[in-house]
């Protein structure tokens, strides 16, 4: 099967040796984000809503880099440091998906890269 490495300089650079998606099977693999400006490559700072933004705005990019957006993500992993953000996290989540409800898991984690509250994965189907 083929598999097509999926980049684009509008989200972080992958800070270990992992794509940040494959294109693989009719499917979109995305490695997981954390709220990292692609500007600065810093993490954002602010409150949870702030870095789940960054996150989301993070994948729609890599997204929108293989031809596909929100309205292709069928899967998704929510990692989050901390459960008492799952309420703030499902409201910017909720808004950025709109009438799209992908399948979804979300955990609780010990940490995250750079020190992040979340991290989102996610695979989409293209289209």
């Amino acid at each position: 099967m083929d598999a097509k490495v999926i980049a684009t300089p509008d989200a972080p650079q992958a800070i270990g040796p992992y794509a940040q998606g494959i294109a693989s099977g009719g499917f979109l693999f995305l490695s997981g984000q954390v709220p990292i400006d692609p500007k600065t490559g810093a993490l954002v700072q602010g409150t949870v809503q702030d870095e789940v933004t960054r996150v989301l705005e993070n994948l729609k990019a890599v997204l929108e880099a293989a031809g596909s957006g929100m309205h292709g993500v069928v899967k998704t992993t929510v990692y989050l440091t901390d459960l008492a953000d799952f309420q703030a996290m499902n409201e910017v989540y909720g808004r950025a998906f709109g009438t799209n409800r992908p399948a979804r898991a979300t955990v609780q984690v010990a940490a995250l890269p750079k020190g992040a509250r979340v991290e989102i994965d996610a695979i989409a189907a293209l289209r």
